[in-house]
């Protein structure tokens, strides 16, 4: 695969448009809003950039990368581990719901896409009795042989916009607010992306109590406008 598609594999990915329903989910940023702690463009630049740096990046991150390795390998043992890993690492009952229903779309996908480069990581994905988002996105990922530093850069950002894209519902803030907040985290990308590629396993860390706090208060919310 050439340098090109590769680079419009990885748009594809990285795409709103991937129809996994990203966007119906705020992660716990709505609740946030909701009691006060986010309430501007500084406060949401605040509780996103943190999360990047102390969740996503500190676990998801190097467990996307691992993934990627496990499924270039055709490891599906440890694919298999990492995923129920990551399932149970969800702190709440709608993160969990979250990473399943959009792994449940990612399979569909695969299917969908009607791709044979995908179809060894569509069999592997089928034999799990529950996937989670990451590990059918690396396996895409990665039978399309998208650079791993590439493709972690474009999960983060995915994830970043996301994030961003509930803020400006929920505060709400400005599109050119949203702007601002965007180029800020995609300065933070690059050194968490180089950082964390191979971050052993003793590292990996989703310590954010006040995170699975929000998430899990979310659930409860009288009035809301995301899943999570």
């Amino acid at each position: 695969m050439n340098a090109s598609l590769q680079l419009a594999r990885l748009l594809q990915l990285a795409s709103p448009a991937l129809p996994v329903g990203a966007y119906t989910y705020s992660q716990g940023l709505e609740w946030a809003v909701e009691s006060g702690v986010i309430r501007d463009e500084a406060s949401a630049g605040r509780w996103i950039a943190d999360l990047l740096q102390h969740g996503i990046g500190s676990y998801e991150a190097p467990l996307a990368v691992a993934l990627m390795a496990a499924w270039s390998a055709a490891d599906t043992a440890e694919i298999d581990c990492l995923n129920a890993e990551f399932l149970a690492s969800r702190e709440s009952a709608e993160l969990r719901a979250e990473t399943a229903q959009m792994g449940f779309s990612m399979r569909r996908l695969l299917r969908d896409l009607r791709d044979d480069s995908l179809a060894g990581v569509m069999a592997t994905v089928d034999a799990l009795p529950e996937v989670a988002f990451p590990t059918a996105w690396s396996g895409i990922a990665a039978a399309w042989q998208i650079d791993p530093e590439a493709a972690l850069t474009a999960y983060l950002w995915s994830w970043a916009e996301n994030q961003v894209m509930a803020a400006l519902k929920a505060v709400p803030l400005g599109q050119a607010a949203g702007q601002r907040l965007l180029a800020d985290l995609g300065r933070k990308i690059p050194d968490l992306t180089v950082n964390r590629k191979n971050w052993p396993k003793s590292k990996w860390s989703n310590f954010t109590p006040a995170f699975a706090i929000a998430c899990a208060r979310h659930e409860t919310q009288y009035s809301r406008l995301f899943r999570s």
